[in-house]
């Protein structure tokens, strides 16, 4: 597993390199790494070298993830089925892919019956792809506001993905877009929002997440290598 120790040294040096170009530090960037195509030990030896917080797509592997290490802080961060809000509310920390309203009524709904509130972050489709999931950011400002009929529901932040591309530079007017959305959303008192986060940025483009207002990276590949 010295690659994997290897590999998250490398990590966070270039974290700190990006973070330093937006006057932060290395410890201001949250690392989700995304565990979904590796197995348990691998995900034990992350753990062990000090990354806590781990990623899934999907609602089956995470539950069994979630048993084997409940110690561990899981993120939910692929699309939510309404049927499958029971299998994750209350077992993971943050759910990143809140892309609808029936979906946030659901989540609201099993909440109110677990006596439990749900922290998630809005996911925003920037990039305008039609095979992209996430609402529309003219579409932000209406479903923020109507948070407030769903009283179990913590929006945190917002979540997109850049378009794929091999040069990471590409995605930088993504980012930079999303985080004027959360500067300008951010200075209005709204029930049940409080937009600390920006989950933005995988291992292709994470520095420029970084440098553009990123609080939470999804790597995978940089952390457990080409599975």
């Amino acid at each position: 597993m010295q690659d994997i120790a290897n590999n998250i040294k490398v990590l966070y040096d270039k974290i700190g390199l990006a973070a330093a170009k937006n006057n932060r530090i290395a410890s201001d960037v949250e690392v989700v790494a995304v565990s979904k195509t590796v197995d348990i030990v691998a995900v034990e030896e992350t753990l062990r070298l000090g990354i806590t917080n781990f990623g899934e797509n999907r609602v089956q592997e995470l539950t069994r993830k979630i048993s084997a290490l409940p110690h561990a802080n899981w993120h939910m961060i692929g699309r939510l089925q309404t049927n499958k809000v029971k299998d994750v509310i209350g077992k993971v920390v943050l759910i990143h892919s809140l892309d609808r309203w029936n979906l946030a009524e659901a989540l609201n709904k099993r909440a109110e019956y677990d006596d439990i509130d749900v922290p998630v972050l809005l996911q925003v489709n920037v990039s305008g792809e039609e095979q992209k999931a996430g609402i529309k950011p003219q579409d932000i400002r209406s479903f923020l506001e109507s948070v407030i009929d769903l009283p179990r529901l913590r929006i945190l932040g917002f979540m997109t993905m850049a378009p794929e591309d091999d040069n990471p530079e590409n995605a930088r007017p993504y980012f930079r877009e999303l985080n004027a959305l959360k500067i300008k959303f951010s200075k209005e008192k709204l029930a049940n929002v409080n937009l600390k986060h920006l989950s933005m940025g995988m291992s292709q483009d994470y520095e420029v997440a970084i440098e553009e207002g990123a609080t939470i990276i999804r790597v995978g590949s940089l952390i457990f290598g080409k599975r």
